[in-house]
């Protein structure tokens, strides 16, 4: 087992508390909260405005992490644009993108494995152009597949929108390959990377993908920031998703030009904090690398799926996760009910259908637990977990569970 040497440098983690809801949201290091400290201490000015010294160096700041950002996932740093989260970022390629290039009859490919935000918009451009939305079967595990993908693709189909890490079952989709088939049909791939960008070494330019989300505060970044990336020539193309201050070029009575690049995708005030704190994050994320913080939580999961399957009274949905994800019930407990019981104990996972709905119907559960597992655990806090987890069967069982 590697020794865990980054645990310091996170301040969340006091006493007996046991973190394992990094899926649902990171924790942060001090260098985040620090840049984040700074700029309301120190700077608290707008971006791109002002000629004063803060900010000029709030601006230069800003577009500093532009910059890093760009380099951390291989791409320009025009095709870098900063948005809410996620959610925001995926909203904002289905209704700039997919309202205005598809029409009926069009086709977009989504999964039982999406987040909501990964599918959500999707029914609502199907619903409002006439397009048709199909679903990828999944295999026996739950997991896409390369052959599945080819069954179902058409030169109908206009969109692919898929996970690239479930937010369930923690598998990692075979992106690249799929993204190969979909150009072949002149697709375009849209892909959900929340759950990947801290676990993968991401290249946009080897994935060859369209436009890919992710979300600062699942990678040991703030939250209210996320990035979509998007290729030059689409988001040149594509109309705002909002309309503001800063994003336009000229104002008329009537009519209205926009900045090119990023800036017409950037309207109002920015989470301006959130973007310096982003920064850290990879800066954190980057100078312990990414083939470190794989082999740490692979060993550690291993550890746990292990103590899982000798455990009565248990089921586990994916054994065979690719992250750190591990999805649960403890049997004949609603997971409601049985979360309850870990929080009195001081340990963090979450019950419910984490967004996900559909993969929880395709396992033909309502909901469950999810316990994730970052570099800040340790073998450790498995094992308390791993008892806690018997001392739950042992007291649902006497209340008659």
């Amino acid at each position: 087992m590697i020794k865990n040497i980054w645990s310091k440098d996170f301040p969340q983690i006091k006493g007996n508390n046991i973190y394992l809801d990094t899926a649902a949201t990171s924790l942060k290091p001090k260098s985040v909260i620090e840049a984040i400290n700074h700029y309301y201490g120190d700077l608290s000015s707008n971006i791109h405005r002002g000629m004063y010294e803060a900010a000029v160096e709030s601006t230069q700041l800003y577009e500093e992490t532009r910059e890093v950002v760009a380099k951390f996932i291989n791409a320009r740093d025009d095709e870098v644009i900063y948005t809410r989260g996620t959610t925001s970022s995926l909203n904002l390629v289905a209704f700039s993108y997919g309202l205005d290039n598809l029409k009926v009859g069009d086709e977009i490919i989504v999964s039982e494995l999406e987040h909501h935000s990964s599918l959500l918009p999707w029914q609502k451009i199907a619903e409002k152009t006439g397009a048709v939305l199909k679903f990828v079967a999944l295999d026996k595990f739950g997991r896409i597949t390369v052959d599945a993908f080819k069954k179902i693709i058409s030169k109908k189909t206009k969109v692919v929108a898929l996970t690239y890490v479930s937010n369930v079952m923690g598998y990692i989709t075979p992106m690249k390959e799929i993204i190969e088939v979909a150009h072949k049909y002149n697709s375009v791939v849209v892909v959900d990377a929340a759950q990947a960008v801290q676990h993968l070494a991401i290249d946009v330019v080897d994935l060859d993908c369209d436009f890919l989300a992710f979300s600062g505060h699942k990678m040991l970044g703030p939250t209210g920031i996320g990035i979509l990336y998007g290729k030059a020539n689409l988001l040149n193309d594509m109309e705002p998703f909002e309309y503001g201050g800063d994003m336009n070029e000229d104002v008329g009575k009537e009519t209205s030009t926009w900045k090119r690049g990023p800036q017409k995708f950037e309207a109002g005030t920015m989470p301006i904090a959130s973007v310096l704190g982003l920064k850290e994050s990879i800066k954190y994320i980057q100078k312990i690398g990414f083939k470190k913080i794989h082999d740490y939580i692979t060993n550690l999961h291993r550890y746990t799926i292990e103590q899982f399957k000798i455990i009565d009274g248990l089921t586990l949905y994916n054994p065979l996760s690719d992250t750190g994800i591990i999805s649960f019930n403890l049997e004949n407990v609603p997971s409601h009910d049985a979360i309850t019981y870990f929080a009195e104990k001081q340990i963090a996972i979450r019950a419910g259908q984490h967004c996900a709905k559909l993969i929880c119907d395709w396992l033909g559960i309502y909901s469950c637990l999810r316990a994730s597992i970052y570099i800040y655990n340790t073998k450790k806090e498995i094992d308390i977990f791993i008892s806690v987890i018997k001392e739950s069967i042992e007291y649902f069982n006497k209340l008659g569970f």
